[in-house]
């Protein structure tokens, strides 16, 4: 059967237009259930993951290499996708970094339940407590990805997973990394209910990271830069990590320290 035409957008001030803008707002993306992935290499690994957008909209005047590029567009096109030509200059409007490269397509909005998480034995897991920046987040997915970490959990998150700064951060790999969301409460009954130990990252211990054990099902957590984790969360911890610091300052940026205890525990994991 022969795909579809092309509907074709060339007004930013376009009605449906104007709907993707208004998706930068969180209620607007659960309420349409949607996440705005925005980039060429960002929407490739989503479409590698298996993740099916629903519309994709493209601008052939802002592609790098618009002769190799469009193939993903045909692509989507042949699989029943919704494509829509956008003009360039309507293109920018909704376009959400600086710079774009011509490709923004809406798919289904990130599965973020601790019951739908799916754990080999013995899981290495990285939580994030009430984490404030969306690109720390998603800087903490890429490192998870790279790792081979099986889930990552934001627990009382500011942000979403949705959020475009968490899908750019992470360059897509919200979509090949488990994720979930929940309170603390939650994810400590969960994590005792899998005997999962939880390593809380803080300078306040004497125990360095490389000292700890961290082989079996473990989830290490991090917290706010400014805070760190929560009183009740280092109480929850079996064991409490810190890393080695040198300088005038006594913490680095929480992916950076995510980063450096999920490395130690893939070397101890061989």
């Amino acid at each position: 059967m022969p795909s579809r035409p092309d509907l074709e957008i060339t007004s930013p001030a376009n009605p449906r237009l104007k709907q993707l803008v208004g998706l930068r707002r969180r209620r607007a993306r659960d309420e349409a259930g949607v996440t705005v992935v925005e980039g060429f290499e960002e929407l490739e690994l989503v479409l590698d993951a298996g993740v099916r957008p629903r519309t994709l909209f493209y601008c052939p005047e802002l592609m790098l290499d618009a002769d190799a590029q469009m193939g993903v567009v045909e692509g989507a096109r042949s699989a029943g996708v919704e494509t829509v030509r956008v003009g360039r200059a309507a293109f920018e409007k909704v376009a959400y970094r600086e710079g774009p490269d011509g490709f923004l397509a809406l798919v289904p909005s990130v599965r973020a339940g601790l019951a739908d998480l799916d754990l080999p034995e013995a899981p290495l897991l990285l939580v994030c407590e009430g984490l404030e920046k969306p690109g720390n987040l998603g800087a903490m997915l890429r490192t998870a990805d790279a790792a081979g970490v099986d889930a990552v959990i934001a627990v009382d998150p500011v942000t979403d997973w949705g959020n475009p700064n968490v899908v750019r951060g992470s360059k897509g790999t919200v979509f090949s990394v488990a994720v979930a969301s929940a309170t603390l409460d939650e994810t400590l009954q969960w994590l005792g209910e899998n005997g999962i130990r939880l390593i809380a990252t803080t300078p306040d211990t004497e125990t360095l990271h490389t000292d700890a054990d961290l082989t079996g099902g473990i989830a290490i957590a991090v917290g706010t830069e400014k805070f760190g984790l929560t009183d009740e969360a280092l109480r929850a911890a079996e064991v409490r990590v810190r890393i080695p610091m040198h300088g005038q300052v006594n913490s680095l940026n929480a992916s950076a320290a995510a980063a450096i205890v999920v490395y130690e525990a893939v070397r101890q994991r061989g």
